[in-house]
C-alpha cells in the first residue's frame, strides 16, 4: 500500500510490547500461521536487500522480529515432538512452553500445516532442526492414510495415532494440510512433498469428486468435492463448507485451471443466495446447515489467484460483489463484524485476525495491478494465513543448510517450477462468464433452483 512509515512504526511498537510470558494456553497451528508467520514474514520484508515494497526498515532494527519468531517456536517444541506418535498436541502452554496434553484430538490440518513457518525460520536461523520436526510431523501423518483409499481422516488422537473423526473432506481442519505439501513443494523445492500431493490429489479426484469429468465441456452435474469415509470412500453428508473454497486456490497453483474455475463458481453461487456464504451449505435441501460467516478469506483468495491466472474480468466482477457484500452487511462503527447469520444478518462482537492478514489483503491485491506482489509474482507463496515468503531467497538459504531436511528436485529450480506448474497457457471462452452460459446456468441451478434466472453482467 506504500505506507511505509506506518509499517515501520507498527515493527516499532512490536518490538517495544511483544512478550511471550503470557500464563495461556496457545493452539500450535494458530500461533504458527498467525504470529510465527507474521512475525517472519515481516523480517523478510525488512531485510529484502532489493526493498520491493520501499524502505520498511526501522531505525537500528537488530533482527527483533526473526529474534520474537525464533523465541515462540522454542515455546511450542515440546508440543511438537515429545509425543507418543510424532504428531503434535494441539496446545501448548504460552509461558513456560510445556505441552498441553490434556487434549490429544488434533485436525490434520493443526498438525501438519506448520511446514512454511518453520521451514522458513530454519532458512533464515540457518539451523535446520526446526524444518525436520515440521516435515517429520507431515511424514508421520502420511502414514496414517487409509491403505484402502489413500485418504485421510479429519481427527486423529495423538497418542494412540487412531483417526477419531474419519471423515475426509477439504473443508475444516483438513483443508490447509493439503495446501501446505504443494506450497512446500514450491517454496523449498522439496520433491517427496510434491510427490505426496500429487498421490493425495489423486485419491481425491477418485474418492471425493463427483460431476462432469470434463469441467469446462460436455454435460452433467459441475464438480462436487462431498465429505466422505476415509476407508470406503462412501459419502457421509451433503453439505460443503465455505473453507473448501480454498481448494480453487491450490488447484490454480497446481495447474488445474479449468477445474479450479468450476470449483470456484460452485461457491460463487453460495455466496450469491445470500451475499455471504454461511459456514455450511447443504447442497440438497439448498439451505444452511451452519449459519455464520466469521469474514473468512478463502473465496477471496481463489478469486484473486483465478484472475492472476486467467486475467479473466469477471473475476474482478466477483471481487466486487465480496466488497459489496462485507461493506453492506458487515460494517460496523469500529471495524467489521462476524456474522452470526447470513438469512437475518445479525451480527456478532467479533472480528477475527485474518479479516485484516487475508481478506481484504486478496481484495486489495485483486485490484491492485501494479502492486510489487503482482508485479513479482513468481518470486512468492503464500503461507495459509496470506504472508509472503520469497521463494528465491528462501531456497538460496535453504541450500546452504547443514544436514538440509528437504528432498530436492533433480535441477533444484523451485522458481522454475512455480512458472512451469501454475498458470497455464489455456484458451478460456469468450464469454462474460469464464465457461459457456449453459455450463454456467446449470452449475447455478445445481447450487440452488433459484438461480433457473439469474442476472446478466456486462463486462
Amino acid at each position: 500500500m506504500g505506507k511505509t512509515e506506518d509499517f515501520r512504526n507498527a515493527v516499532s511498537l512490536v518490538i517495544k510490547h511483544l512478550s511471550f510470558n503470557q500464563k495461556t494456553r496457545v493452539q500450535v497451528f494458530e500461533a504458527t500461521i498467525r504470529v510465527l508467520g507474521g512475525l517472519l514474514s515481516a523480517h523478510i520484508i525488512i531485510t529484502d536487500p532489493t526493498e520491493s515494497f520501499g524502505h520498511l526498515r526501522p531505525p537500528g532494527y537488530d533482527d527483533e522480529l526473526l529474534n520474537h519468531a525464533h523465541n515462540l517456536a522454542n515455546r511450542m517444541l515440546n508440543a511438537l515432538y515429545d509425543t507418543p506418535t510424532g504428531i503434535p498436541y494441539p496446545r501448548f502452554h504460552l509461558d513456560s512452553g510445556l505441552k498441553d496434553n490434556t487434549t490429544t484430538e488434533n485436525c490434520l490440518a493443526g498438525a501438519g500445516s506448520l511446514l512454511l513457518e518453520f521451514g522458513s525460520l530454519s532458512a533464515l536461523l540457518n539451523d535446520s532442526s526446526y524444518a525436520s520436526i515440521a516435515r517429520r510431523i507431515v511424514l508421520n501423518l502420511w502414514k496414517k492414510r487409509s491403505s484402502v483409499s489413500g485418504l485421510f481422516g479429519s481427527t486423529i488422537d495423538v497418542d494412540s495415532g487412531e483417526w477419531i473423526n474419519r471423515m475426509s473432506g477439504l473443508g475444516a481442519g483438513q483443508d490447509s494440510f493439503f495446501e501446505y505439501l504443494h506450497k512446500a513443494y514450491i517454496l523449498f523445492g522439496d520433491n517427496q512433498l510434491g510427490q505426496m500431493f500429487n498421490e493425495a490429489l489423486t485419491s481425491i479426484q477418485y474418492h471425493l469428486r463427483t460431476g462432469r469429468p470434463q469441467c469446462l465441456s460436455g454435460s452433467g452435474s459441475p464438480p462436487i468435492y462431498w465429505n466422505v469415509d476415509m476407508s470406503s470412500g462412501n459419502k457421509v453428508n451433503h453439505w460443503i463448507d465455505t473453507l473448501q473454497s480454498a481448494w480453487s486456490g491450490v488447484l490454480v497453483l497446481h495447474g488445474d485451471l479449468n477445474e479450479a474455475i468450476c470449483h470456484h463458481a460452485v461457491h460463487y453461487f453460495i455466496w450469491k443466495i445470500y451475499g455471504l456464504p454461511p459456514e455450511r451449505y447443504n447442497i440438497m435441501t439448498e439451505k444452511p446447515e451452519l449459519y455464520f460467516y466469521p469474514l473468512r478469506p478463502e473465496f477471496a483468495e481463489s478469486t484473486y489467484l483465478l484472475y492472476r491466472a486467467t486475467k479473466h474480468p469477471f473475476y474482478l466482477h466477483v471481487g466486487k460483489d465480496i466488497m459489496d457484500g462485507i461493506n453492506k452487511y458487515t460494517k460496523v462503527e469500529c471495524g467489521f463484524a462476524t456474522i452470526h447469520n447470513v438469512i437475518d444478518k445479525s451480527k456478532e462482537d467479533r472480528m477475527e485476525s485474518f479479516f485484516l492478514s487475508e481478506t481484504l489483503k486478496y481484495l486489495y491485491l485483486l485490484f491492485d495491478e501494479s502492486n510489487p506482489v503482482n508485479v513479482n509474482e513468481y518470486d512468492y507463496v503464500f503461507s495459509t494465513q496470506a504472508h509472503l515468503f520469497p521463494i528465491k531467497r528462501i531456497q538460496k538459504l535453504v541450500k546452504n543448510l547443514h544436514m538440509n531436511p528437504f528432498s530436492f528436485l533433480n535441477n533444484s529450480q523451485g522458481y522454475e517450477l512455480v512458472k512451469n506448474s501454475s498458470c497455464p497457457n489455456i484458451k478460456l471462452t469468450t464469454s462474460q462468464y469464464p465457461m459457456n452460459d449453459d455450463l454456467w446456468k446449470a452449475t447455478g441451478i445445481y447450487v440452488h433452483s433459484k438461480f433457473a434466472s439469474f442476472p446478466q453482467y456486462k463486462l
